[in-house]
């Protein structure tokens, strides 16, 4: 049986395991240190020497402290040391303290010591320029031949509550909790402790990242992900630095963990020379937005919405499915208000039914309010508010509930909150609670909380932070959600192989502009559709041209160094015959060449007119960001696109379900789903175009600026050729001389297209070895249905419910992987007798954080084994792993699994008995 066990343990932390003090965290020796040497340990009152050695003593961690200064015996009472190697014992954390110019040199010393990890306190590097920007690269040059991992520079250190460990040059510490806190700035550490102490908020980690030198937010993230005693992460960020490893770490994390972030800076800053329309509409802050919404990830604005977005986030569950608030109330001032906050930053109010209606007329007194707010008027007992929220919460229209007490004469805050304790423990939807009135209420909210109900002073407060709570629904349900699309696309007779020599052809000519009927060559190999567009290069071959389309025709200018054609009298519609072709050439001709010189004229297209009157014209574009890559736009498009600026962006590649949130962020989606007597747009079709265009924005660097606009749709009962259809298009290359290696990547790592490839079973028949992908999710599910008692238990060590290995939240962790930490290989089968695809075999390799190893892991189908698939799949998992740069592979396999052993020793791995009935494989990769 070639079957193998799961690489990770479980989907889920072990709660009695305490990753902190794990040997797979490498950042695990910072947290959780026995051993901290403090290098510049001082005597000097006030010097950040001596604040941090006194903080490490004073709040006992359970460790030796070691501090190293070569001019004293002693520091502090503690016998000091010269040097790192001077001291007797291993060192877990060293904390530099010294000036900037020293630090390179403490840091090789670490190396040379088999120091884990350091935080360097210390400031003057890039932050004053080429000097410490030199310093800095020395440093990492060290770094990268060890496994030395370091905090900052220039920060304020960190502080694992829990263990007491105060690893900082701050005299507060935090108290211990749930909430991990990672800042960029010290002074916002320094705020938030003093905030976080009247407050009563209590952290699993107090961390102050610096400049990021080595240790990023992926890092930190991926770590606290793994921490049981963190349940929720809070961020104050400046910059992103490596933007693909935060949002790879992010959605791998915010699953199980919410990440809230505040991001200093909303300012814009769009390209100055985009030559397209989407790089002067694609702001770098409406690009952020869109990478925290594509890894789960929630902004807010300001400290306070921070801890209690985390707080409401740890609380609930469920969470709302939808923007729909369903609002109890016992007086009409606050529901109101509560309205008008819910609307304003995003949700709507939840629709009563005629059944609800009469529900509530049934119970509730003559003058109430009769819709959403339910205003229960000021003399309502407990019993009516319970009996009001059990009749709304059956509701199928609202999301979620609030429920409002203000106290009043008949008004009973305490009872009142028991009862809806009791209560809210039983719905399926989420219940908040605003308790106005100070004194009056203090019983009933500290119930509430108790209970894990949110509970706001200010009804307005808590509407704001269900909007919080349905967005990071609703961003999570985005990124897991089962697409239609097959992951590489390569469908309905698209041929991207067409792509590449064209844009090569385009540089050999010195050129970075594609003309565009080239442009439209390009879209049209991807599966886009274009409108017929044939080149003419005089009068005489423009109007045969217009003859062969059929009247009336459009002209426009054929330029391979103008990019707005509209700007310049390169446009002429609707001419209805060959007089108006001749007359169109001439003219555009003369403009051309009187505001842009003769060599500006290449000639015209000739396309036909298309009757715009039931379609909307949208733009569909993508520009280079400098720290996302690739951002693609999408809205309303034509020649107004600047002004109406109706857009929103999205970072590739898109999945079927993405491309449908990219829609529906615009306002121009409400007309396209049909108003006002007027057909639909074919949705289904226009996603379909987003993901391909992903597609060929992430496999074609070389183009810097691409703008479809306008891509016209038309209602979906409107001729199949008509319905979607570029009009005009315009792509921008690097120039020919640009390194591609050096520009910004994708920030999300595309499909993995060179890991496809055919192959052969033993009995012949063809299979394709390719990744895996989420449209997978059905055919996994297929796969699982025909496997035996016996290849479960090999896999996963115990025996495992079909239903549980099929579950979507299950499978959401197997099919929608995020490539730069798992590659997962398929054996994919298409059966000659049903037409169906069949998955025959998984093999999966996953990166251990932090580190440049990988586990591996492979499932074959009962029906399948000894055919080889197992030997194939393994030496493929090898090979990716060299082209990963991972350096070795493990695996634990069952004692009994003979045949995987088997196959292993063919691979080239070396088995190890370790107990527990368990051998270990694993092999170095050259």
């Amino acid at each position: 049986m070639v079957q193998l066990q799961s690489p990770t343990p479980a989907l889920t932390p072990d709660p009695a395991y305490d990753i902190l003090g794990s040997e797979h965290q490498p950042l695990g020796a910072i947290f959780n240190p026995a051993t901290v040497a403090v290098v510049g340990a001082s005597d000097r009152p006030g010097s950040v020497g001596r604040t941090l050695l006194w903080n490490l003593i004073s709040h006992p961690f359970g460790g030796t402290v070691f501090p190293i200064n070569p001019k004293r015996s002693s520091v502090l009472g503690i016998k000091a040391y010269a040097s790192l190697s001077a001291v007797p014992e291993p060192i877990d954390l060293a904390i530099i303290a010294t000036p900037a110019p020293t630090v390179p040199e403490i840091i090789r010393q670490c190396i040379e010591a088999g120091v884990k990890g350091a935080i360097v306190v210390s400031a003057g590097f890039k932050e004053i320029g080429a000097p410490g920007i030199a310093l800095e690269q020395d440093i990492l040059d060290q770094l990268r031949h060890s496994s030395l991992r370091l905090i900052g520079p220039n920060c304020l250190g960190v502080m694992n509550p829990r263990l007491g460990l105060n690893a900082t040059f701050s005299g507060t510490m935090a108290n211990p909790g749930h909430v991990a806190f990672i800042s960029q700035s010290g002074a916002i550490c320094t705020a938030v402790l003093d905030w976080s102490t009247r407050e009563n908020v209590g952290f699993s980690a107090f961390i102050s990242i610096g400049s990021m030198l080595d240790v990023n937010w992926g890092d930190l993230i991926d770590y606290l992900g793994d921490d049981p005693q963190t349940h929720s992460i809070v961020i104050y960020m400046e910059t992103i630095g490596n933007a693909r490893s935060f949002l790879s770490a992010a959605r791998e994390v915010a699953l199980t963990k919410p990440i809230i972030v505040i991001k200093a800076g909303r300012t814009e800053a769009a390209a100055k020379a985009a030559a397209s329309h989407t790089g002067s509409l694609a702001g770098s802050d409406a690009v952020l937005d869109a990478a925290f919404q594509r890894c789960g990830v929630l902004r807010v604005d300001s400290i306070a919405e921070l801890f209690d977005v985390a707080e409401v986030l740890a609380k609930q569950n469920p969470l709302p499915k939808g923007p729909k608030l369903t609002i109890i109330t016992n007086a009409g001032g606050p529901g109101v208000l509560t309205t008008d906050a819910l609307i304003k930053s995003g949700g709507q109010l939840a629709t009563l039914s005629a059944a609800t209606l009469e529900s509530l007329d049934q119970i509730l007194p003559t003058h109430w309010s009769r819709g959403n707010p339910i205003d229960i008027l000021g003399d309502a007992d407990p019993e009516r508010y319970m009996q009001t929220l059990e009749i709304a919460a059956q509701d199928a229209d609202g999301d979620g509930l609030l429920v409002i007490l203000t106290p009043q004469a008949m008004t009973d805050p305490t009872r009142t909150a028991e009862q809806l304790k009791t209560c809210a423990q039983t719905l399926s939807k989420p219940v908040l609670a605003s308790w106005m009135g100070g004194a009056d209420v203090m019983a009933g909210e500290a119930i509430l909380n108790q209970a894990s109900i949110p509970t706001y002073p200010y009804p307005d407060a808590a509407a704001h932070l269900f909007n919080f709570m349905w967005r990071y629904s609703y961003n999570l349900k985005a990124l897991y959600e089962t697409p239609t699309l097959a992951s590489d696309g390569r469908e309905n007779g698209a041929d991207p192989a067409q792509v590449a020599p064209l844009l090569r052809s385009v540089h050999n000519q010195g050129r970075s502009l594609l003309t565009e009927q080239e442009s439209k060559q390009v879209l049209a190999a991807y599966g886009i559709p274009v409108v017929q567009t044939l080149k003419a290069t005089s009068e005489a071959e423009a109007m045969a041209h217009a003859d062969r389309i059929g009247y009336p025709v459009v002209l426009k200018l054929l330029s391979e160094t103008i990019t707005h054609k509209t700007d310049i009298g390169g446009v002429k519609l609707n001419l209805p015959n060959a007089l108006a072709v001749r007359q169109a050439y001439q003219e555009i001709e003369q403009s051309v060449t009187a505001k842009a010189g003769p060599e500006a004229f290449d000639g015209v297209t000739v396309q036909p007119m298309i009757n715009r009157d039931e379609s909307y014209e949208l733009i569909l574009g993508s520009s280079l960001d400098i720290q996302f890559g690739p951002v693609l736009l999408f809205g309303a498009g034509g020649q107004m696109v600047e002004v109406m600026r109706d857009s929103a962006v999205a970072l590739p590649p898109l999945t079927t379900t993405l491309a449908r949130r990219l829609i529906e962020h615009t306002q121009i989606a409400m007309a396209l789903r049909g108003v006002r007597g007027r057909a639909a747009v074919d949705l289904d079709q226009l996603e379909q175009i987003l993901v391909r265009f992903s597609q060929l924005v992430v496999e074609h660097p070389q183009i810097k600026e691409i703008d479809i606009n306008p891509l016209l749709a038309s209602p979906a009962d409107a001729p199949v050729s008509q319905t979607l259809q570029a009009l005009d298009a315009r792509i921008v290359l690097h120039d020919a001389e640009v390194d591609l290696s050096q520009i910004p990547k994708p920030a999300i790592r595309p499909y993995p297209s060179q890991y496809v490839a055919d192959w052969a079973l033993k009995d012949g028949r063809p299979v394709k070895i390719r990744p895996i992908g989420p449209e997978d999710e059905p055919l996994i599910i297929q796969f699982h249905q025909t496997l035996s008692e016996e290849s479960v238990y090999l896999r996963y060590f115990h025996m495992m419910k079909l239903s549980q290995r099929t579950a979507h939240e299950r499978l959401t962790r197997i099919c929608f992987i995020d490539y730069d930490r798992q590659i997962a290989l398929v054996v994919d089968y298409q059966n000659p007798d049903t037409g169906q695809r069949e998955i025959l075999g998984v093999g999966r390799l996953t990166r251990l954080n932090g580190t440049s190893e990988a586990e591996f892991a492979m499932l074959v189908a009962d029906s399948t084994q000894r055919l080889g698939v197992g030997t194939e799949l393994l030496l493929r998992l090898i090979h990716v792993a060299q082209s990963e740069s991972i350096s070795r592979i493990t695996a634990e396999i069952l004692l009994e699994n003979r045949a995987m052993q088997h196959v292993c020793k063919k691979a080239g791995f070396e088995l190890h008995p370790i107990g527990n009935g368990l051998v270990k494989a694993e092999r170095a990769i050259a």
